[in-house]
């Protein structure tokens, strides 16, 4: 950064570090002692999709490499549009795999990224329920940030938050993962394909 950026206060974009989302197993076990969910087994990747051979080489790329396990009893990946354009991987493994989950969606970001596809990937969601599983949580990574927020959906509402239970998260949360400082970026995932199972 030049000496004109600094005084204009431009700066560099801060290169997104993927392995954050290994941090992901740790606050799994502090959310379940803390407040008492556990893992759902399913996670995603969403990305804004792009025109051409390469993206659409790359994404059966990305199919190809976490299908590879469905032959020994592992759940094929799924693709989905929400009603924003935007594209969502679902991949799925047991509730107590999640290191295997964070694995996968690492793989993916990754992929995407020495692809050249990284201004396209939005973020990583990995699910979490309550006991009962009627209460569901999500812990998102926003990839150009680097950063995670805590989104939690009222059961039975029309696109309402529970924001008291976001803000419990993040102090439950804040030893284990970067926590997001700017609650103006914790953008809802209404559009999460884990939003619509069960």
């Amino acid at each position: 950064m030049g000496l004109l950026d600094t005084i204009l206060g431009r700066s560099k974009p801060v290169r997104p570090d993927l392995d954050q989302l290994f941090g992901v197993p740790a606050a799994a076990i502090t959310l379940q002692a803390g407040a008492g969910f556990t893992p759902t087994g399913a996670g995603s990747v969403c990305f804004a999709s792009v025109e051409g051979g390469a993206f659409a080489q790359l994404q059966q790329d990305v199919r190809e490499l976490l299908d590879a396990d469905t032959g020994r009893g592992g759940t094929p990946v799924g693709f989905s549009e929400d009603a924003y354009g935007y594209t969502w991987l679902l991949a799925r493994h047991p509730a107590d795999e999640v290191s295997s989950l964070v694995n996968d969606l690492h793989a993916v970001n990754t992929l995407l990224e020495d692809g050249g596809f990284g201004p396209q990937l939005l973020c990583s969601v990995t699910g979490f329920q309550d006991a009962a599983g009627e209460r569901r949580l999500f812990l998102v990574y926003l990839y150009k940030r680097g950063t995670f927020y805590p989104f939690a959906p009222i059961p039975g509402s029309a696109e309402k938050r529970d924001n008291a239970l976001e803000l419990q998260t993040r102090a439950l949360l804040t030893d284990d993962l970067r926590i997001e400082p700017d609650l103006s970026r914790w953008f809802p995932v209404w559009g999460a394909p884990e939003l619509g199972r069960r």
